[in-house]
């Protein structure tokens, strides 16, 4: 028997933007299927149509793709399986919840909403700790298996109303190896009789997931921890409609904990604690009043896609090593599900924020210069490409996100008109103005190629020293004088960045303004 592709899915519900947890999961997916030679299908799962937010499909696909996850197959890209949404497959779910009914693994149910509630305040009145519809108290309600034929079938011929559900097993042990956790097993009177359709013919996720795996030849359900609880429903599934040897293997990741570990993070931790939980900013509608509402994006915010996924692989994976930077391919060469852990990991904002800095300062100048030029452009200064990467090389090993190089490097563009305050109290005095003064004299008329940092800085050393003064006791001020800021990059790489013209004339009008002590 030749061996089976590796063929995985990441399965998300278009009910609002994709979060970073889901983002993680589609990763560790994709990682697997590149390690493996296999293939990555992306299957939006829509049977809850009371759910679904417009703009939330396409914001998925948009993400998956910053991020440099690619889909081989699946919505948006097509395939042999498709359509790869589950509300085009309705028709096809039937045929399935049909043949369980036929081999008796599945029954009609007629309860009604009023019911449904009197059973479950009977079984809480009982103190029972978990009211459900299961193999006990299926026996005393409206179902095909308590009613004559003949009544089912006038009800069905009718058109009543009715779901199908699952015909769990009383007493059974329902168990499967899982990737990351070993053999779960699971007593069948912990399980309810789920719903897998319902009357209108929308099968509910289990039903669906199940079918849709199977015909999509998935080979691995890597998924969160949160469908744990649903994995022995689904083996049963796989067992009833004679799947169980095509079976995928299950991988439950572990949980995304706030940065304390008191919980599971949500929008809420993100917004309170001032970091984005979705990948790319998302514009919504608050369900409670009706206003437009903005959540954050790691992409608005400032953030490399690279230093987002790298971040992400060692929320509850570890290569073994202490190599912490891997690109896309090194993660890919690296990953092994053996390697994830079932604790739950926490999520730490500032190692993220780490992470960019690494990628901001190993980027080409060339590809930073955008950001500059962008920010540049909004506010109506113009600048020559080849200032922009000059800028952003000295910059980016103080900045943490692109988006700060404009806020840092004003200074570049606009002479100040305010000094830092510490620094002139101390530093500013007549020697310290005239030694400038005269650097000023000595600079270049223009920015002339010979006016690089070592020629400037030499002039300077030269005029300090007939001046009768150190470096030392200049160097400060002349940073303030020309930048307005008391710390910055390397100084004689600005004032070359600035021109020698430039530097000139913001000296003179220091001393111009800034007072001598008598």
């Amino acid at each position: 028997m030749a061996e089976r592709e590796v063929r995985v899915r990441f399965a998300p519900s278009p009910t609002g933007p994709l979060h970073i947890g889901g983002v993680r999961t589609a990763l560790y997916n994709y990682l697997l299927a590149r390690k493996l030679g296999g293939k990555m299908l992306l299957r939006i799962e829509d049977t809850d149509q009371n759910r679904f937010v417009p703009g939330a499909e396409e914001y998925i696909l948009e993400a998956l793709a910053w991020c440099g996850i690619v889909i081989d197959e699946g919505q948006g890209v097509g395939g042999p399986h498709g359509p790869y949404k589950q509300s085009e497959r309705k028709p096809m779910y039937k045929q399935y919840a049909d043949q369980l009914i036929a081999d008796g693994f599945a029954y009609y149910a007629f309860d009604t909403a009023e019911e449904l509630d009197a059973m479950r305040a009977r079984l809480q009145a009982a103190k029972v700790p978990n009211p459900q519809y299961n193999s006990i108290t299926r026996a005393q309600m409206r179902n095909s298996l308590t009613l004559p034929e003949d009544e089912v079938k006038q009800l069905l011929d009718s058109g009543a109303p009715y779901v199908i559900r699952l015909k769990v097993p009383r007493k059974e042990e329902v168990r499967f190896q899982d990737l990351i956790r070993g053999w779960v097993v699971v007593h069948s009177s912990a399980i309810d009789d789920k719903v897998l359709m319902k009357s209108d013919g929308m099968p509910t996720y289990h039903l669906a997931n199940i079918v849709d795996d199977h015909l999509m030849e998935i080979s691995h359900v890597i998924r969160g921890e949160e469908w744990l609880p649903s994995a022995p429903l689904h083996v049963l599934l796989y067992r009833y409609l004679g799947w169980e040897k095509t079976m995928p293997q299950f991988a439950h990741l572990p949980l995304l904990l706030k940065p304390d570990g008191t919980g599971k993070l949500s929008k809420r931790d993100g917004d309170r604690l001032g970091f984005p939980v979705f990948p790319l900013e998302w514009h919504g509608i608050d369900g409670e009043t009706g206003e437009p509402t903005v959540s954050r994006g790691y992409r608005e915010d400032g953030y490399l896609p690279e230093a987002l996924v790298n971040f992400l692989a060692f929320l509850g994976w570890n290569p073994g090593t202490q190599q912490e930077i891997f690109s896309m391919d090194e993660l890919i060469q690296a990953f092994s599900i053996e390697r994830v852990s079932k604790s739950p990991a926490k999520f730490d904002q500032n190692k993220v924020k780490w992470f960019n800095e690494h990628y901001l300062r190993a980027k080409p100048n060339a590809e930073l210069a955008p950001y500059l030029l962008t920010a540049l452009q909004e506010h109506g200064i113009d600048c020559l490409p080849e200032k922009a990467e000059q800028i952003v090389g000295v910059m980016k090993e103080r900045v943490s996100f692109p988006n700060d190089f404009w806020q840092e490097a004003k200074y570049f563009f606009q002479a100040p008109t305010e000094y830092d305050e510490a620094v002139i109290s101390k530093k500013w005095n007549a020697q310290v103005a005239a030694a400038l003064t005269a650097y000023a004299d000595g600079l270049p008329a223009n920015s002339e190629p010979s006016a690089n940092a070592e020629v400037l800085k030499s002039i300077f050393n030269q005029t300090v020293e007939a001046q009768g003064m150190k470096p030392g006791q200049v160097l400060q001020a002349l940073r303030v004088a020309v930048t307005g800021a008391a710390a910055g990059p390397d100084l004689f790489e600005t004032l070359a960045i600035l021109g020698s013209g430039e530097v000139a004339e913001r000296l003179r009008k220091a001393v111009e303004r800034l007072p001598v002590a008598a």
